[in-house]
């Protein structure tokens, strides 16, 4: 398809303004992730970060972009996003027709780290659009446009998903995993985990190591009636509602046992294990 005599393109580099990290996300580091990540993007190699839930891969990349001080474009990836809703599309309005970049040509065409969170949620057919700006060449066919983004030199792709939920049918092909390196992110030890805990909700260390307790029961119940355990962002919910004064049986049903089983013996057990530490 040819660009229409009335077609505007409306980005323009002052876009994306509004997608610095203005304010550094806490971020606690368990390993050498931080470095490699640097590294990585100092050869602009695409990073795919790999693990379970709510155990920090979105804040890290948040702390990355604001530590690396580079714009950060984040899209949650669905089964229903299109191509069109990476790449972008033509629109009409009353002054004609116009075209506008999806978030991937917004990041590479300016140059900006695009995070696809949870990268698997969307059809393969839609996901190998990122293929061109995967590897050395670099570039981004806007098809429908009649263009050829080649990436700027800023522009990094990042891509999480959850390898432990995935079924086979919706797991990452290989001719997509091999065009990226990849750091894996698990829950972290217990006593970092009561930190994280304590500084992101304000309730003691006591208090926070319990929740970890809790989280560690649970996470020893999964594969065996429960498809994922609690989460680091969980056990933050649930600090919050406590530090709000809500007491901590009401506060970890509420943010802990009641979202991840509707099991009556499983929702009776998790609750058997708060009421041990609580």
């Amino acid at each position: 398809m040819s660009l229409p005599a009335t077609a505007v393109v409306a980005p323009t580099p002052g876009s994306l303004d509004s997608y610095h990290v203005t304010r550094e996300p806490y971020y606690r580091a368990i390993g050498d992730e931080v470095a490699l990540y640097e590294a990585a993007y100092s050869v602009r190699m695409p990073i795919m970060l790999k693990g379970p839930t709510g155990c920090g891969k979105t804040r890290f990349v948040e702390y990355m972009a604001w530590k690396l001080g580079k714009p950060l474009i984040t899209v949650a990836c669905n089964e229903d996003m299109t191509a069109s809703d990476l790449v972008g599309r033509f629109l009409l309005d009353a002054s004609g027709t116009r075209w506008q970049d999806g978030p991937l040509a917004l990041a590479s065409r300016y140059g900006a780290i695009c995070y696809l969170d949870e990268v698997v949620e969307a059809r393969q057919d839609t996901t190998v659009v990122i293929h061109p700006l995967t590897d050395a060449r670099r570039i981004l066919p806007l098809e429908k446009k009649g263009e050829i983004i080649e990436a700027h030199p800023d522009f990094q792709v990042v891509i999480s998903y959850n390898p432990g939920y995935q079924s086979l049918m919706k797991d990452l092909k290989q001719s997509t995993k091999q065009r990226f390196g990849a750091l894996d992110f698990n829950y972290p030890e217990h006593e970092v985990e009561a930190e994280i805990i304590a500084h992101e909700s304000g309730v003691s260390m006591d208090v926070a190591k319990n929740l970890v307790h809790i989280a560690e029961r649970a996470r020893n119940l999964k594969g065996h009636g429960l498809d994922e355990g609690i989460s680091t962002r969980m056990l933050i919910y649930a600090g919050r509602l406590i530090t709000q004064g809500v007491a901590p049986l009401a506060a970890c049903r509420v943010a802990l046992v009641r979202p991840i089983t509707d099991d009556p013996d499983m929702r009776d057990a998790l609750d058997a294990a708060v009421t041990t530490y609580f």
